[in-house]
């Protein structure tokens, strides 16, 4: 769910014009996990822009304390949260850490790094949601830690039934600053796309993982 309509298409118009998310439906990417996508986005591309990630940081901050209340900690998702969490705990006042993948192998063997203590209450900050694997895997070692989750505030999301089941199995809720609906309503508009592209787009958001498989 996005936190509200005109966050989404001015965040959307944003991560579009620093390339952050690039779209090309007869060129596809593929992704880490083998899947052929007309859709790209990396969004630490933001931090390389003060302005828009000043931009982030504050619509983080006013509708994350407006939604959850203000939590007791942010906590980002490494490694591609990290740096918009500090931003978004610096602008709230409020104690940062981050969680990683899984545990170190050595040392203390953390995978919450950072001071957190049983009872806090938690707002977790993520880049992008895809199927929200890793994204839920980061709420269960908060968990797994005492820290008590009032939700998770996301820049993108691709809108994927299965992340919305995963969340709602989790029995997380999830807000973001943009979506996939809203981009590409954005994109059509402000013609980075034709109309023919969208509905190509819309046809691989239905079935990532069999889109353009022949």
């Amino acid at each position: 769910m996005i936190f509200n309509k005109d966050t989404a298409e001015k965040t959307a118009e944003l991560l579009l014009q620093i390339n952050a998310i690039k779209l090309n439906p007869e060129n596809p990417f593929t992704w880490a996990s083998g899947w052929k996508s007309p859709i790209y986005c990396d969004n630490r591309l933001i931090l390389s822009f003060p302005s828009i990630r000043n931009y982030v940081r504050d619509e983080f901050a006013k509708n994350i304390e407006k939604q959850f209340g203000k939590p007791d900690v942010i906590a980002g998702v490494a490694t591609g949260a990290i740096g918009v969490g500090i931003l978004v705990a610096e602008s709230l006042g409020l104690p940062f850490v981050y969680v990683r993948p899984e545990p170190k192998k050595h040392g203390r063997q953390n995978q919450v790094e950072g001071f957190l203590q049983k009872g806090q209450n938690v707002v977790v900050v993520e880049d992008l949601i895809s199927t929200g694997k890793s994204s839920l895997m980061a709420v269960e070692a908060l968990r797994s830690e005492g820290a008590n989750i009032k939700g998770m505030a996301a820049i993108f999301t691709y809108g994927f039934g299965v992340a919305e089941e995963n969340f709602k199995e989790a029995n997380i809720d999830l807000f973001t600053l943009s979506n996939y609906e809203n981009l590409l309503d954005l994109a059509v508009q402000k013609q980075y796309i034709t109309e023919d592209q969208q509905s190509t787009l819309l046809e691989w958001n239905a079935s990532p993982s069999t889109w353009g498989q022949e």
